[in-house]
């Protein structure tokens, strides 16, 4: 093969890489276009909580600024999409009051959500002897004189969608339950528990 063939075989060889170079990126990006339109019509809405109840165990605050929690709470979660689905990968539960977390946080099951499926929690919180900020004791105490004491239980997490086969990335999910209890006096842990019914529509944020 003389150096002139040689050239034009390299010739021909370089055009068909391009070739199917620009093929292979045309097909990526069709592919990625129906998952843009697919996703843009469809329009998923975030899951919608729901607090149902709260029973109180212990809430009771000590010198010097210590507080011990122990309470159950029951969420439920709903999929208002008829056509997609959402994977909940990891969720932390956990109270906080004034702004300060509580408890530890609870780690909730890892599940999926089908279209318009309903998933109910039950998970206990616990924080025995946790550090408070000094103005904690004072507040907690005009709440209590009040006869009302505002908890917020929260959920940190990260949630995925599933249209059809296609699973999408990870989405951070932030979830608020405003939960007002009425306490009167202190929560020693030593007599019989408190429930409210509560159905206290959350505040979510995807």
């Amino acid at each position: 093969m003389t150096e002139k063939e040689c050239e034009h075989h390299h010739d021909e060889d370089e055009k068909m890489r391009r070739r199917i170079g620009a093929a292979v990126l045309g097909l990526l990006a069709a592919g990625l276009f129906v998952v843009f339109l697919v996703w843009a019509i469809l329009h998923p809405h975030g899951p919608r909580f729901v607090l149902q109840d709260a029973t109180i165990y212990a809430f009771n605050i000590s010198e010097p600024n210590f507080l011990t929690s122990n309470l159950q709470v029951t969420l439920s979660s709903r999929n208002p999409n008829d056509k997609i689905g959402i994977f909940y990968d990891r969720l932390d539960i956990y109270a906080s009051y004034r702004n300060q977390q509580v408890t530890l946080a609870t780690l909730l099951p890892a599940t999926y959500q089908g279209h318009l499926d309903v998933t109910v929690w039950s998970p206990f919180l616990y924080g025995t002897s946790v550090p408070v900020a000094p103005y904690f004791s004072p507040a907690l105490s005009q709440d209590l004189t009040a006869g009302m004491v505002l908890l917020n239980i929260k959920i940190d997490g990260w949630v995925r969608w599933k249209v059809g086969t296609w699973i999408s990335g990870r989405y951070r999910l932030h979830v608020n339950c405003p939960a007002y209890i009425t306490l009167a006096g202190h929560f020693s842990g030593e007599g019989p528990a408190v429930k409210y019914q509560l159905v206290q529509r959350c505040g979510v944020d995807v």
